[in-house]
């Protein structure tokens, strides 16, 4: 009988996929995404050291400042927060791993900021 794949199970298997390609190295790390319904998570992680070298969220921060994080004006927030990290740490250049989710929305926002504040993808 045919049953219907869950939307994560596909994003999954697409994320999979991705990832036998790409791979995050010290000198240019691979930025990942993941995105749930109230926010959006961002990391770079070494890939051959399996360590994340700098995160940023929208949990991130004092209770007072909480937000949603489940809008584009958020995803931009975290671009620009895990950028200006990356630039501490010495970091210009990063590979972009979408996680499975389309190029649109909030996964845009989020790398668009984050090229703005001088990441290079």
């Amino acid at each position: 009988m045919y049953t219907k794949t869950a939307k994560n199970e596909i994003r999954q298997r697409i994320h999979d996929r991705i990832r036998k390609k790409l791979t995050g190295t010290p000198e240019r790390p691979r930025l990942s995404i993941y995105r749930s319904v109230n926010h959006i998570y961002a990391q770079l992680i070494d890939d051959q050291k399996g360590v994340t070298v700098v995160a940023a969220s929208t949990v991130e921060g004092e209770k007072a400042n909480k937000t949603t994080g489940g809008n584009v004006a958020s995803a931009k927030e975290v671009g620009k927060r895990i950028a200006e990290k990356a630039k501490q740490k010495g970091i210009t250049k990063v590979v972009f791993d979408r996680g499975g989710y389309l190029y649109h929305g909030r996964v845009k926002a989020l790398a668009d900021a984050a090229r703005e504040a001088g990441l290079q993808f």
